[in-house]
């Protein structure tokens, strides 16, 4: 339908695909005249200044915005045109479309929201312009309240499906879908509010199932025991788990995490010896990086890992480690060379330990840690870490060489950045169904509050956004999983989806009412998991400046 006449009666756009695609030149034409005009603003003596940058913030972080919202309505295209070659493209896809393109395009020329109060303008960037023909016919035809409203109808009569709209992933990626969707919806679903109120560690039996599951050695390959599937298959059962609850789908970052260090960094005898335990979830594993005062800056770490006669011993303390109790490996980031203040003396460890009880969380020896209460993402619970001379094997140093830590873990920023933007999509999901569920089933003025317009269009518009997040996350994955370089694509892909399902998660709770702000709603839980998103691998903001230096490469 998007490249066809419109159906009778439906508020579809004459010649939509036409319109999609002489629209697309002029976005990627002002990404173009963005960049330039930030290249030459922050330049000195012919290279890219980083302290110019970071003065010239609003402008760089409004390139990133805008290159992010060019790169997913190309791929928002190219996903209705692979929908209507294979004769699957229907209204709601073409409604999907539609909406997407007129809204996107509206804010490219008028505002992108980077959070609630902060826009990025053109103007940021010393640009002037005003939209062409077609994309001013998709502004001003595209998101209409007819259109909401058409698609919120199929929705309704839709309910129940996975997805809102066709994916466009193959059979085989569909299937693992659905297992996961009722391995979501059976185990996770009924109990997860439960988990979250009480501040409970998830329970071990899912932690052995997802193991059953294979969720620990998704994508370890076979040889090391693992299934050896692609990214594309982590980043849909991340949704399908998240969806059901953040901190279940988060279960399996710890090990990809793990796995992507020790595959490109390891010795061959550290592969041999740690991903098979690890793709069977015979260990868990958790990411020590973060210190109290360095945030996202890892350069500058202090903790100190100092050579000893049989191996290593370190001193320092960490913040915000995931799952920190229960597991068996770390792995750690540590300053091996004390002459360095940077990235370049930094050296990362395989550290084991022993998992703790309810009693004793930390119970190896050199090691000492506390919970820190959190608002959401509760179910593996955060802790501070501190260690006083602890002890690490000297066949533990990840790849034999001390000083490539840095190195080493910037390798594994694709995937995880990946993994993060399929998490946001999977609580975005859960924000949408239910705010939809709620909106059939909650009565006002003698009809189902869904019917009133500005509800409405709150979930059409979760939806839309979700398709769009969700296609620029299947290319990243998809050009990881063929060896090219995405780490643009994949922070594009974290920068738009925490942004989504922080607004599905916030319009859904507004659907709820009075009721959304009670604590027995699930939609209370599903607000606390949406925020962490804006922060964990990399900050909204940390993360539009990286994207943006990428740009100026």
């Amino acid at each position: 339908m998007a490249d066809g006449q419109t159906p009778p009666g439906a508020p579809l756009l004459q010649d939509l695909g036409a319109l999609c695609d002489a629209a697309l030149p002029e976005v990627t034409a002002l990404v173009e005249a963005g960049r330039e005009a930030l290249r030459a603003r922050v330049t000195r003596n012919g290279k890219v200044s980083a302290a110019a940058l970071e003065e010239a913030q609003f402008a760089a972080h409004a390139l990133s915005w805008l290159a992010t919202y060019s790169e997913a309505l190309r791929q928002l295209r190219i996903w209705a045109d692979r929908l209507a070659t294979a004769g699957s493209l229907g209204q709601i896809e073409a409604l999907i479309l539609q909406i997407g393109f007129g809204e996107y395009l509206a804010q490219i020329y008028g505002g992108i929201p980077m959070s609630q109060g902060e826009m990025a303008r053109l103007a940021d960037l010393g640009l002037s312009a005003m939209p062409g023909p077609a994309a001013a016919a998709l502004i001003a035809g595209g998101n209409t309240p007819g259109a909401r409203g058409a698609l919120v109808a199929l929705m309704r009569e839709s309910q129940g499906r996975a997805t809102f709209g066709a994916t466009g992933l193959d059979d085989e990626l569909e299937m693992i879908r659905d297992q996961f969707r009722r391995f979501a919806d059976e185990k996770v679903i009924p109990h997860a509010h439960d988990w979250h109120l009480k501040d409970e560690l998830i329970p071990m039996e899912i932690i052995r199932e997802l193991a059953d599951l294979g969720v620990f050695g998704l994508t370890i390959p076979e040889e090391y025991g693992g299934l050896g599937l692609t990214k594309a298959s982590m980043v849909v059962v991340s949704e399908e788990l998240s969806r059901g609850y953040i901190g279940v789908g988060s279960l399996g970052t710890r090990s990809e995490i793990a796995a992507e260090l020790i595959l490109c960094g390891g010795t061959p005898e550290q592969k041999a010896e740690w991903l098979p335990k690890l793709a069977s979830g015979e260990i868990l594993p958790t990411a020590v990086f973060t210190e109290p005062n360095t945030g996202s800056d890892l350069g500058s770490l202090r903790t100190r890992a100092v050579r000893v006669e049989d191996g290593w011993e370190v001193t320092g303390n960490k913040t915000w480690i995931t799952h920190a109790a229960r597991t068996h490996v770390m792995t750690l980031l540590a300053r091996t060379d004390p002459d360095t203040t940077d990235w370049r003396g930094l050296s990362m460890f395989l550290a084991e330990k022993t998992p703790g009880t309810d009693a004793d969380p930390f119970p190896t020896p050199g090691m000492t840690g506390g919970e820190i209460p959190v608002l959401g993402y509760r179910g593996m619970k955060e802790y501070e870490l501190g260690f006083d001379r602890f002890g690490v094997k000297s066949e533990n140093l990840l790849g034999g060489q001390p000083g490539q830590g840095f190195k080493q873990l910037m390798q594994t920023f694709e995937s995880a950045r990946i993994q993060t933007a399929a998490r946001a999509i999977g609580v975005a999901q859960a924000a949408l169904e239910c705010g939809l569920q709620y909106a059939e089933d909650r009565k006002q003025f003698g009809k189902p509050l869904v019917e009133f317009p500005r509800v409405a269009g709150k979930l059409a518009m979760m939806a839309v956004e979700i398709a769009i997040a969700r296609q620029l996350t299947y290319f990243s994955a998809w050009e990881k999983d063929h060896d090219r370089r995405c780490d643009l694509q994949a922070g594009m892909a974290k920068l738009l989806g925490a942004r989504v399902a922080w607004a599905a998660a916030d319009n859904a709770l507004q659907i709820h009412g009075g009721n959304g702000f009670a604590l027995e709603y699930r939609i209370s839980r599903i607000l606390c998991d949406a925020r962490i998103l804006n922060i964990f691998e990399g900050a909204a903001e940390i993360q539009a400046q990286v994207i943006a230096r990428r740009l100026l490469d």
